[in-house]
């Protein structure tokens, strides 16, 4: 494909669009893990009224919210492909959470 005008050579590297969205690297596995940091762990503890953490707690609740979250996605999913629907709804979390004993409200 060639753009009018510009004899033999095609748009060339130099005059591309501006990119919008920065690559994130893979998404997934434990690099998506290390987004939840060591200040946001501890500030997670202090809203439970922990003093003092050990070193070796960080990583130990990364895993531990990583079990959670996909027991609930695995849930919500489920729930959304038995009504034939491919986009998960707020409600479909709702119900997986509950499902798990963790009843909230407000998302109806």
């Amino acid at each position: 494909y060639k753009m009018a005008g510009h004899g033999k050579s095609g748009k060339g590297l130099g005059k591309s669009a501006a990119k919008r969205h920065r690559n994130k690297g893979p998404v997934g596995g434990d690099s998506a893990l290390r987004g939840i940091t060591k200040p946001s762990i501890r500030r997670l503890a202090r809203r439970g009224g922990v003093k003092r953490i050990s070193s070796r707690i960080y990583n130990e609740s990364r895993a531990v919210l990583k079990n959670f979250l996909e027991t609930i996605v695995r849930d919500a999913v489920t729930f959304c492909e038995h009504s034939r629907r491919k986009t998960v709804s707020a409600l479909d979390v709702v119900y997986s959470l509950k499902r798990q004993g963790h009843t909230i409200y407000g998302f109806n």
